[in-house]
């Protein structure tokens, strides 16, 4: 059934609401963003924005569950294009990074600044921060295990390290080198690492 214009205006307002808000929590953090800003940036009502989230915090929240799922999207793309090799699919991942610091919206991580930013466990924040970074690592396993490798989690740990320090040291000294040093550094780990059945090399 299609949906009616209310529902139709009600969704494009949302997406209004969650794209301003991306866009300066980006550019300047979580907390220095009041909700007046976003309102009058956006052209919508208060009353729009509490019809759709009950707080700033769910606000910033629906923001980082957007942005992980868009992150995801892309990433899966890139990988489902890289040649069938396990170790040039894994390595995709930094390459979609490198690409990703070089891009002109690149203000650092959103997740980072989000878990900084809210460090409470029950913060809303937080916890959708928290999730996407897990999410990243269980995709990160399950790409070394695709290689056969004698210990995939301290792999995956390892290249989440670099994956992870890369962002922030991209941001820091706004240089996108960062990540092609970091894939260079993931191609060395994935040389060195004992194939399975042999011992685990010190990774854990």
């Amino acid at each position: 059934m299609p949906a009616s214009g209310a529902t139709t205006r009600s969704s494009a307002k949302r997406d209004a609401l969650l794209d301003t808000a991306e866009g300066l929590f980006a550019r300047h953090g979580y907390r220095a963003v009041g909700i007046d800003t976003v309102l009058a940036a956006a052209g919508v009502a208060k009353m729009t924005l509490y019809k759709h989230f009950r707080s700033k915090e769910e606000l910033i929240a629906a923001v980082l569950e957007r942005r992980g799922n868009a992150i995801a999207a892309g990433l899966a793309q890139r990988i489902a294009t890289a040649p069938e090799d396990p170790g040039t699919r894994l390595l995709a991942v930094f390459d979609w990074l490198e690409q990703a610091v070089r891009s002109p919206q690149f203000h650092g991580c959103l997740f980072i600044k989000a878990a900084s930013e809210y460090p409470a466990a029950e913060d809303l924040p937080r916890q959708a921060a928290e999730a996407f970074k897990q999410a990243c690592r269980d995709r990160l396993e399950g790409l070394c295990r695709d290689l056969a490798v004698a210990d995939p989690e301290g792999l995956a740990r390892q290249l989440q390290l670099l994956f992870e320090g890369a962002l922030v040291v991209a941001f820091l000294q706004r240089t996108p080198l960062a990540a092609a040093d970091a894939r260079r550094a993931a191609e060395a780990l994935l040389a060195s690492a004992p194939p399975a059945g042999q011992a685990d090399g010190g990774q854990r």
